[in-house]
């Protein structure tokens, strides 16, 4: 579409794109609209030079939709809709340091997030993004076949993801968590807004197909989390102090590079409320 309120530069051939004269903290119903319809079309926007405060970045998520809260980890005490993505210097696992999409354990994952960048390492802590309807569009009209009748078991127990998060809950976990999560959930769902189809299985959450056990489900499974980050399907941001960053859930994964041992990095992220995929 044309853009009348903000300018719109493509940051990768398959997904991702800035967004340019917007000020985060101050967005009128026009602009936010377009805003809105950008992240559709590119999945994954990127907002340079921002300077907006805790309430500034919970309200510009709240209009996407209700905010979501993480499980596992509290939010910042004033702010409780804010968790700190954060990996210290002296530690060696990063938080979110596997391809994945946002707590597909849960009945209803996120729409998406909203992600500030606070403290950065000298180099390194980029973020990759990968394009689910570009990854769905390009299997075979077989493999199509069979996993349109698919649904899949996604449980926070799966090694990979659970281990990115541990530091995170000794911190700060919440008392009133359970043990874990699990939901299922078609392999490949329909967007609500787009009604595109996207891959909805991620090597950090999926254990197996409902009704299969993880062995027999793993050929198949094992095939679609490399099939799903092909480079040809990615974008890679590197981070500034300042930078905003929302993506859609429902149609990108995400993986956050752990490249940067023995320095501090620090980013904001408020979750935004989604639908049980279908």
């Amino acid at each position: 579409m044309a853009y009348s309120k903000i300018e719109v530069t493509p940051y990768g051939g398959a997904v991702g794109a800035e967004v340019g004269g917007v000020d985060l903290g101050e967005l009128d119903n026009e602009t936010f609209a377009e805003i809105e319809q950008a992240l559709y079309e590119n999945l994954v926007l990127f907002f340079h030079d921002q300077d907006i405060t805790e309430d500034e970045q919970v309200a510009f998520a709240a209009r996407f939709g209700p905010i979501g809260y993480y499980p596992f980890v509290e939010g910042l005490r004033d702010h409780p809709e804010i968790v700190p993505v954060l990996k210290e210097a002296g530690e060696s696992l990063n938080f979110g340091g596997v391809w994945h999409s946002d707590t597909a354990y849960l009945e209803k994952p996120p729409m998406g997030s909203v992600l500030y960048a606070k403290e950065l390492p000298p180099v390194g802590g980029d973020t990759l993004w990968s394009n689910m309807y570009l990854a769905y569009e390009r299997l075979s009209g077989g493999m199509k076949d069979v996993l349109d009748g698919l649904k899949a078991v996604n449980s926070s127990r799966k090694g990979p993801a659970a281990i990115t998060r541990e530091a995170r809950i000794e911190d700060h976990g919440k008392e009133d968590a359970a043990d874990y999560y699990e939901a299922v959930h078609p392999a490949i769902r329909i967007h609500p807004a787009t009604g595109k189809k996207a891959i909805y299985v991620n090597i950090g959450h999926t254990a197996n197909f409902e009704g299969m056990t993880e062995e027999e489900s793993a050929p198949i499974l094992n095939y679609l989390f490399e099939h799903a980050i092909r480079p040809e399907f990615t974008c890679r941001f590197k981070w500034e102090v300042g930078d905003v960053a929302v993506w859609d859930n429902r149609c990108a994964q995400h993986y956050a590079m752990n490249d940067y041992h023995g320095h501090r990095r620090l980013m904001h992220r408020v979750t935004i409320e989604g639908e049980a995929p279908a």
